[in-house]
């Protein structure tokens, strides 16, 4: 049986909501399950979803894990971190993934895992951030991940189409590039081997052939070498040609924006107590209050940044 095209289609469902009401926190991951849920036809391949909590303590970083070759003994792999670091290790292991809690240094850390651990891959890191991403349907992730019972004041989701790259977890989004730096894409980069090659040369790894993922190192990249989210994401949009609309969190900001054409969907509704971002507005229907919320859709090159 032929395949339908998906030429001419857009493809993937970005959701994200940034709570400004502390009183809502509590209800983060049922407020967003839904909106993710409505994403699913958009992308029946994989999804992902970035949750911002509360912060680690005394400085320690949150390590979200997942162990490519199935389930794992978690606790073995934080007795070994504990002994190896010599610190205090805290570990949440769920199926294949894990969010560990210590406190060390990242690239000690990464060593530490890639050589007891070389079928451990590291998610993502940071003080507030946790992501857990999967192959599958959005509804089946969400329930193995527990999202609806989540708390926190923003999080991010994503549900994917693949129309470059292979279906696999590492392949899913979102994509986290640096400490409490997560990014979500709906589109395409026409020019993100070239930007790829550059990164490469300036010491930067990638783990897939991924674009979005040349997307969300290109921003660590220039946030580490001291822009600030909004700087950042002029750069990327004066470096990476392509049609894209991208949602990008870290831990203080969260920000939209689409490229010079806007033919990726996005709409944004703000109220007194949220932003919410969807890729259609049938995912905000749940919130609550949505009907006097301020709904706009992103013009082109412009971007779109809340912060805390």
């Amino acid at each position: 049986m032929k395949k339908p095209s998906t030429k001419g289609r857009s493809m993937c469902g970005i959701v994200g909501l940034h709570l400004k009401e502390a009183a809502l926190h509590r209800r983060l991951g049922e407020l967003l399950t839904p909106m993710l849920l409505a994403m699913s036809e958009r992308g029946p391949d994989s999804a992902g979803i970035a949750i911002y909590g509360d912060r680690a303590l005394d400085g320690s970083l949150k390590w979200s894990l997942r162990a490519s070759a199935g389930e794992i003994p978690w606790d073995d792999v934080g007795a070994r971190l504990g002994r190896e670091l010599d610190t205090i290790v805290q570990m949440r292991g769920v199926a294949d993934a894990a969010v560990v809690t210590l406190d060390g240094d990242p690239k000690l850390v990464m060593k530490t895992l890639s050589e007891w651990f070389p079928d451990v891959t590291v998610v993502s890191f940071g003080h507030s951030v946790e992501v857990f991403k999967d192959v599958g349907r959005p509804a089946e992730i969400c329930k193995r991940y527990g999202i609806a019972e989540r708390t926190g004041f923003q999080g991010l989701g994503h549900t994917r189409m693949a129309t470059e790259s292979a279906v696999t977890t590492e392949h899913s989004h979102p994509f986290a590039a640096g400490a409490d730096l997560c990014l979500v894409h709906n589109g395409s980069f026409s020019n993100y081997a070239s930007v790829r090659r550059r990164l490469s040369d300036a010491g930067i790894t990638f783990q897939t052939d991924n674009d979005s993922e040349v997307a969300a190192r290109f921003l660590a990249y220039e946030i580490e070498h001291g822009a600030d989210l909004g700087e950042a994401l002029e750069s990327l949009m004066n470096r990476l040609d392509g049609f894209y609309t991208l949602l990008v969190a870290t831990e203080s900001q969260f920000a939209v924006v689409r490229d010079s054409f806007a033919c990726k969907p996005a709409v944004i509704a703000e109220t007194d107590e949220y932003v919410a971002m969807a890729s259609e507005y049938h995912a905000l229907a749940t919130l609550p209050g949505i009907d006097k919320a301020q709904v706009v859709e992103p013009m082109p090159r412009e971007i779109h940044l809340w912060s805390r």
